[in-house]
């Protein structure tokens, strides 16, 4: 995804839900957190009485009638060192505003910038530092279980965007385009795209024709208002055509990498990996021979045949014959 909207996609999850900065400060990076009754949205500028105006990413408030704890959330694409200077005045801006204890939550897709970013921030050379909590790719859960998904359909959005690129990415999808089914049509349709630019060449083609396969569950009202506006055809076909700026950016970068992907020995193993999610999804057993001449195939058009075809078939012997 572009820099400035992966920015504000991961910033649009933790505005969306403001428990979910709580959840992951609690259970990806053990902090342990004031008894709280709700968690809310609070204004982001941290600007006092003086002429430079601060304006932070986001700020969250833990309640228990009245505030126990500020949470400053900045999303960051790459390491710059001017933060370390800001990020300690948004702190202590914020604590001296609820006159109550704040602390700062980095989010980051790139696990470089999150090393870069979890050291500890020196205040004054004696050992009074600032310590950002840091939620890299490495610290987001991996979310696959449908239910577990449906319950923080944002945290599980966010892990697709983390772990799209891995193995099991598909799972991952799976799991967070189910839960976003549920949403308004707007939030719904924005995440799905979020997932779908987020997942690597041979997944994202697999999830679509997942979504739009008759047989398969998540054929949907939700699944055909999606397909419905065109994102599919762009996507799986490369057309130029889109319904939006956004959309058309999205596609482009999709064929490009799909053209990328493409001349490498590493996309035909994707798309083998994905065939073989896809029949483990739809509950077929795969023995080892099986698995096996799936994962050898070096042939793009056969394994793209597979692949249009796990989605269908009655048993794995129908897919190899």
């Amino acid at each position: 995804m572009p820099p400035s909207l992966t920015h504000e996609a991961i910033l649009a999850l933790f505005r969306n839900r403001p428990t979910l900065a709580p959840e992951v400060l609690r259970d990806a990076l053990g902090v342990e957190l004031p008894r709280y009754d709700e968690a809310r949205i609070d204004s982001a500028s941290l600007t006092e009485v003086t002429p430079v105006p601060y304006e932070a990413d986001l700020v969250v408030l833990l309640v228990a009638g009245e505030p126990v704890l500020g949470i400053v959330v900045e999303v960051q694409l790459e390491a710059r060192a001017d933060k370390r200077w800001t990020w300690p005045y948004y702190v202590a801006a914020l604590r001296l505003r609820l006159k109550a204890p704040a602390m700062l939550l980095v989010v980051t897709p790139d696990e470089a910038v999150a090393r870069a970013c979890e050291r500890p921030i020196d205040l004054d050379g004696c050992g009074s530092v600032v310590r950002p909590h840091v939620l890299g790719p490495a610290a987001v859960p991996v979310v696959t279980d449908p239910e577990a998904a449906a319950r923080a359909p944002e945290l599980a959005v966010l892990s697709a965007m983390s772990h799209g690129s891995e193995e099991g990415a598909l799972d991952v999808a799976l799991a967070a385009t189910s839960a976003v089914a549920s949403l308004d049509d707007e939030r719904a349709l924005f995440y799905a795209d979020l997932v779908l630019l987020a997942l690597g060449g041979a997944a994202r083609k697999a999830l679509e024709e997942l979504m739009s396969a008759r047989p398969y569950e998540y054929q949907s009202e939700f699944a055909r208002k999606y397909f419905g506006r065109g994102k599919a055809e762009g996507k799986v076909e490369g057309k130029a055509e889109g319904e939006a700026e956004g959309l058309a950016r999205g596609k482009a970068e999709g064929k490009a990498e799909g053209k990328a992907e493409g001349e490498a020995e590493g996309l035909a193993r994707g798309k083998a990996e994905a065939i073989l999610s896809v029949l483990r999804h739809r509950g077929f057993a795969v023995g080892p021979e099986a698995e096996a001449t799936i994962l050898a195939c070096r042939d793009e058009a056969k394994l793209d045949a597979w692949l249009g075809l796990a989605v269908t078939v009655t048993s794995v012997d129908d897919l190899l014959a």
